[in-house]
Parts: C-alpha cells; structure tokens; sequence
C-alpha cells in the first residue's frame, strides 16, 4: 500500500524477491560473487599501480575500470545483501541513501561507457599512429582522458539526479531491488515530463556516442591492418583491440537488455535481476579478461605468485632454524614479524643462509 505522507524521509525498499528457503543461499551466492568483484579488481588494480613496467596508457587508463567497478559495487551490493536478510516489510532506507545509492548507481553505468571509449581512443593512436603515439599518449593525456571520462559522467548524472531531487513525493515504495533514479521520480504525484525527456536524451547521447566511436575507431583499425597487411600489426591489433572489444559487448549488452525489459512490464522481475548482473557480470569479467589476454598482466601476475611462494619456503626455512636455537625466546614470533615487515629485502637476503637468519633473530630478540 502507497504512503500518502510527503517527502518522507524513510523509503520502503522492495529488494530482491527471495522465498525463506532460497534466502540464505541466495545470500551466500550474492555474497560470494561480492568478493570475487573486490579481490579480483583491487587486486589488478594494486598489480598495474605497484609494477612500472605497466606503467604504459593502455593500461593506466584501464586502471579506470576497475576503480569504478569497486566504487559502484560498494555501495549498492553490501545494502542488498543486508537487505535479503530482512522480511520485505523492514527493508526500510533513507531517502538521502537513496539518492547516494541511484547516483552511484548511474555514475557506475556512465563511466563504463566514457572509460571504454577513451581505452578505443589509445588503441586508435598505437595501431593507426605508432611512431606518433609516445608523443601523444603521454602520463597528462592520460590524465587529462580518465578526468574527462569521469568529469563528463558526474555532470551529467548531477542534473539527472538534480532534476529528481526538485520534486515532491507522495509515494515511499520502491519497486526495485536498489535505488535508481526512475524509481526516485516515480515516487512524485507531479509532472516528470521533464525527467523523462532528459533522461531520453542522455540514454540517446551516451549509447550513441559510445556506438559511434567505436564504430569509427575500429573501422579505422580495420582498415589500417587491410591496407598495411603486416602480419606483426594484425597481431598485435588482434590481441589488444579484441580484450577492449570484448569488455565492451558485455558492458553493452548488459545495458541494453535493462533498457529493452523497461519496455515490458510483464517482464519486471526479469528487469529487475537484468539490472542487478548489469553490475555484477562486467564487474566480475572485466579483471579476468584483461588479466588472461595481456600477456604483460599474465607473466606478471605469474611472477608475485612464484615469489610469494619461494618467499614463503624461505621463510619457513629460516623459521625452522630459529626453532633450533635453545637461547631465543619465542624464535618463531620473533621471526615472523620481522618477516612481515622486511617483506621483499627479507626474502632476498634469507636465501643467504642460517648466517642472516640469525643475525636476524637476534636483532629482534635483543
């Protein structure tokens, strides 16, 4: 039943639809997918900032990714899973949640498409521009790209919230599993007219121009390995432009099957769970995809396993001759935490032999 009550301060949330029994694997399943998003992106995300040797365009500028990827799932995930966990009739949120959780919502949707479309922009340069591309794509190009791809995205999605935001409300439930804006000004009895239509535009102007540059850029691209016929060039088109490529399908499709279920209402509970693997699948795709099709990424990531598991032996190694010492107190204690805090040099040095270790130990001990 609708509140009459206006511009109430506490919404009612519908959340996802979940019978008792399925409930608590549902949970475990959103959950699990939750961490797989956070490990898998923050974890690229520190291997491309921490390397220099990955410190090129292409891949600073895909730094954008998963940064928006953490950011849109942070806030939008944990309060569904909170959420699932709770009978529909106290799935309560306040009105100022709501309108943080819709913003960060479409700022997420947004950025996907403006951060891909400046990633097309940089593969454009290297395949079409080679010898020009140190000249152009330099570390303020690169900034000055990701500013604008993410400035572009917050001032167009301030004025569609901001359009929301003017109205009055006579209605507290939300339809929805999470806030967004078409549930926002749904919840006005006025005139959204307004909202509508630019809402239509934005829609036409960002599917658009992500479309449309894209479209451009790889014909370009084709046309260029065509006209060239360097098996070297096609190669190296191949690898890179088909990662991009394939990250933004997902993206693409993902967002267009929302958009076309919006048009069904018979369909909404489809709708509804379009909407919430719109942020999920990419999200989860995006790491794996880039890190299994750059070789850079891949033998790197291969690389800090391998190390972490020699440092890991050496380690033990080092703690096991430790063991052996009658006059050390608590040898083992003593050794990991100078384990932990050495870290790299530690590990370099212990494969020196007992020698250093002890020197070690008895540092700590003393």
């Amino acid at each position: 039943m609708e509140n009459l009550t206006y511009n109430s301060i506490i919404l009612q949330l519908e959340g996802l639809k979940a019978s008792e029994q399925a409930m608590y694997p549902v949970f475990a399943i959103f959950l699990l997918l939750y961490v797989i998003i956070m490990v898998s992106n923050i974890g690229i995300f520190i291997l491309i900032t921490e390397h220099r040797s990955l410190h090129e365009p292409m891949y600073m500028l895909f730094c954008n990714l998963p940064l928006n990827d953490i950011l849109g799932n942070s806030i939008m995930v944990p309060r569904l899973l909170m959420d699932i966990l709770k009978p529909p009739s106290e799935r309560y949120i306040s009105y100022v949640e709501c309108v943080i959780q819709a913003f960060s919502s479409h700022t997420y949707g947004t950025t996907s498409h403006t951060i891909l479309i400046i990633m097309a922009f940089d593969r454009y340069v290297a395949i079409c521009n080679p010898l020009r591309y140190q000249t152009i794509m330099t570390h303020k190009m690169v900034i000055t790209l990701s500013a604008l791809a993410w400035g572009t995205a917050l001032l167009f999605i301030s004025i569609l919230i901001g359009l929301t935001l003017r109205l009055n409300r006579c209605r507290t439930f939300i339809s929805n599993p999470y806030c967004d804006n078409a549930s926002l000004f749904k919840l006005s009895c006025e005139d959204v007219t307004v909202n509508n239509l630019f809402g239509l535009i934005y829609t036409v102007l960002l599917f658009g121009s992500s479309m449309g540059s894209i479209a451009i850029t790889y014909s370009k691209i084709t046309a260029v390995c065509l006209i060239t016929k360097s098996k070297t060039l096609n190669s190296r088109a191949l690898k890179t432009c088909s990662t991009h490529l394939a990250l933004y399908l997902i993206m693409l499709i993902s967002g267009l099957i929302v958009i076309v279920l919006h048009r069904f209402p018979a369909y909404s509970d489809y709708r509804k769970l379009a909407s919430l693997l719109f942020h999920i699948i990419p999200s989860i795709l995006n790491p794996i995809i880039y890190g299994l099709q750059c070789s850079e990424i891949r033998h790197i990531l291969i690389q800090v396993m391998k190390r972490s598991k020699e440092n890991h032996v050496d380690g033990d190694r080092c703690a096991a001759w430790a063991k052996r010492r009658p006059n050390l107190t608590n040898p083992w204690r003593t050794l990991r935490m100078n384990y932990a805090i050495k870290d790299e040099t530690f590990m370099l040095h212990a494969k020196s032999g007992p020698k250093y270790c002890e020197k070690v130990v008895l540092l700590w001990h003393y």
